[in-house]
């Protein structure tokens, strides 16, 4: 059978699992072993695959198979998977905007790490606190990347991270850092995680506007050989019972008269500033 298989139908059922499953859907659609999740861009593919996640099918626009480099190692390295090819007007109603990298895949999510694993062999780690924003928690996941942490850590409450947007704002970081759920059901977080932290080792530091905190430039911080940096949810941040289990409040100095950064680029100075480089 050819594996190339054009579609001109929006509405076209084959297209369902780009189109119209919900992540919950995409996640229950194969069973738990071979549930699904959608990486777009070849760059962000190539980081998939390279973390050895398996690709199910493709979708593409005709201009992705006219001989660009590309296109043509992203089709190689998928195998005989079915490649559905579609012209822009109908994947512009899949997307909203135009598909200008030209190219999906729907992929079996990988197996993941138990969060115990992670952390005996990791001396600085993200511990993020219910946070619900997929833009926000691709640009954590992508800074913390950069920025050179072990790991990632997430409690139950918190969006998964191969949520499609998730996916493709950490321009697939998210298969290049090692991430976990710390514990399974929300009761898990903080008593339990808190215990797991401590048990190998790690002093926590609990970002928050507190008058009572340490700056993030505190030689003693730096010192400390195993730290969890811990982030909470956009807005409300880090509830109170977390900061009070921590070891550190830490806060870090602004100007202006601005009282706090987002999320995401509050993450990212700390990174910066207390990953062991």
């Amino acid at each position: 059978m050819d594996r190339f298989i054009e579609i001109t139908d929006f509405h076209d059922p084959r297209l369902d699992i780009y189109a119209r499953l919900t992540e919950a859907q995409l996640r229950s659609s194969h069973g738990i072993e071979n549930s699904l999740f959608i990486a777009e861009s070849p760059h962000v593919i190539e980081r998939a695959l390279e973390a050895g996640c398996v690709p199910e099918s493709l979708l593409m626009l005709p201009k992705m198979l006219d001989g660009r480099e590309r296109g043509q190692e992203i089709l190689a390295r998928c195998g005989e998977v079915p490649v559905y090819v579609a012209e822009e007007d109908c994947l512009k109603q899949l997307t909203g905007f135009p598909l200008t990298r030209g190219v999906l895949c729907a992929m079996r999510r990988p197996p993941l790490p138990e969060a115990e694993e992670l952390l005996r062999h990791s001396e600085r780690v993200v511990v993020l606190e219910d946070v619900m924003n997929p833009t926000n928690l691709g640009a954590i996941f992508r800074s913390a990347a950069a920025m050179g942490m072990d790991a990632i850590l997430l409690t139950p409450a918190s969006t998964d991270p191969l949520y499609r947007r998730c996916i493709r704002v950490s321009m697939g970081t998210v298969f290049q850092i090692p991430w976990a759920w710390i514990g399974e059901e929300l009761t898990d977080w903080p008593e339990k995680g808190m215990a797991l932290l401590r048990r190998h080792g790690f002093r926590t530091a609990a970002m928050a506007l507190r008058d009572e905190s340490v700056s993030i430039d505190d030689a003693a911080l730096a010192a400390e050989k195993k730290l969890a940096v811990i982030l909470g949810t956009e807005g409300d941040g880090l509830a109170d019972g977390t900061i009070a289990d921590c070891d550190y409040t830490v806060k870090i100095p602004m100007a202006h008269g601005v009282d706090s950064l987002n999320v995401a680029a509050a993450g990212a100075v700390a990174f910066w500033q207390l990953c062991r480089r």
